[in-house]
């Protein structure tokens, strides 16, 4: 069962805390824009396996979960990135900003059910061994 407020709380530092380092870190994106696609890419995936941590900290990762939860930080980042996007300062058309930034939202419910099904592969393991 989804624990809603700790998903929707973190939901939140999952579009907080890149776009926190995006912005700090735009300057490269000038300079080098493929070397700053690559970081952002690694700082949603290292945000996306801290954050599911936290939210599966003590208990048992289950798939499922992993994937609805997963889900609902990819839409909630959609959600937040469409003001910035679509008539902030970015001002960006919808291919435009699939192609260089939502996708990669797509890392949490993938990242999300590859991790849980590693960890129950692992508890599964060590119950037998």
């Amino acid at each position: 069962m989804i624990r809603w407020k700790r998903a929707l709380s973190l939901g939140f530092l999952s579009w907080l805390i890149p776009f926190v380092i995006s912005f700090l870190g735009f300057p490269i994106k000038r300079i080098n824009a493929p070397l700053f696609s690559t970081l952002m890419t690694l700082v949603v995936l290292v945000t996306a396996g801290v954050l599911f941590g936290l939210y599966f900290r003590e208990r048992a990762a289950l798939a499922s979960e992993a994937v609805l939860v997963g889900v609902l930080w990819l839409v909630a980042n959609l959600i937040f990135d469409y003001p910035m996007f679509a008539y902030g300062p970015m001002k960006m058309d919808a291919a435009k900003y699939y192609s260089e930034i939502g996708l990669t939202y797509l890392i949490f419910p993938v990242f999300a059910f590859f991790a849980a099904r590693l960890v129950s592969g692992q508890t599964k393991t060590s119950a037998t061994a």
